[in-house]
């Protein structure tokens, strides 16, 4: 069952699980359960994607329930005006806070378009330094951010922080293999450390503002109690609960 934490009579969003596709894709043919369709099964009628979220990616997807509905908040996407929050652990020590502003470039099936402005504000939240060997060093630093992507290019937010050195941790096709294998083989992390926390956006049929927060899968959430990050994430107003401890 995926855990919804939103409807309402037009829309729907769950806390999308690491490692689900949003829809059937080409790109991974061999997979049989999308999020559409485990959702509409679950619930018994027809859905609309209105975003998408990574493969790898957890946090709050939404979903349409009708045509009608669909159209106005593809078209605030489009014209980037939902809100929207990120945790990510990454390499290195992030800097306190900072903007990536670099082109997107498209991926192989699509060289033929031009390289997309993408634009990605980042916060870091807390630090931590591991007596863990990995590559030439022997310790290894990471850095707990908070990020807000003011565009939502494809990959943004993997790219923009490979782009800047602080690979985020379990990318396998953007992020750092050794940083990967470290987190697998030593902290039992096999995941990508990139959730989609918070959807801010106005609803087109009533116009309240709506927001949307999707709690920090497990894996995730053990990390930050390990990393004694715990008090700074249970601050963090995007989240919808402080974090919870582990049995």
């Amino acid at each position: 069952m995926l855990e919804i934490i939103y409807e309402d009579a037009q829309y729907v969003a769950i806390n999308k699980p690491n490692g689900l596709l949003v829809h059937r894709t080409r790109i991974a043919e061999e997979k049989k359960e999308f999020a559409l369709q485990l959702l509409r099964d679950q619930l018994g009628y027809r859905l609309h994607a209105v975003h998408r979220l990574d493969r790898g990616t957890s946090g709050v997807l939404l979903f349409a329930k009708s045509p009608e509905a669909t159209a106005p908040l593809v078209k605030a996407f489009t014209e980037r005006q939902p809100d929207k929050t990120y945790f990510a652990i990454v390499r290195g020590y992030a800097p306190e806070e900072g903007t990536i502003d670099s082109p997107i470039r498209p991926d192989k099936d699509h060289q033929h378009k031009e390289a997309q402005d993408a634009v990605t504000h980042f916060k870091c939240l807390a630090t931590v330094e591991l007596p863990i060997a990995v590559g030439p060093y022997q310790t290894a630093r990471y850095s707990l951010v908070k990020i807000k992507p003011e565009t939502g290019r494809m990959h943004q937010i993997r790219k923009h922080f490979a782009h800047a050195r602080h690979y985020i941790v379990g990318d396998k096709k953007h992020g750092d293999w050794r940083h990967n294998r470290m987190f697998l083989e030593e902290l039992n992390s096999p995941t990508l450390l990139l959730h989609a926390a918070s959807l801010k956006f106005e609803h087109p049929v009533t116009g309240e503002t709506i927001t949307i927060k999707a709690s920090l899968p497990d894996n995730f959430r053990r990390l930050c109690q390990e990393f004694n990050w715990a008090p700074v994430v249970a601050t963090q107003e995007e989240l919808p609960e402080p974090l919870p401890s582990l049995s």
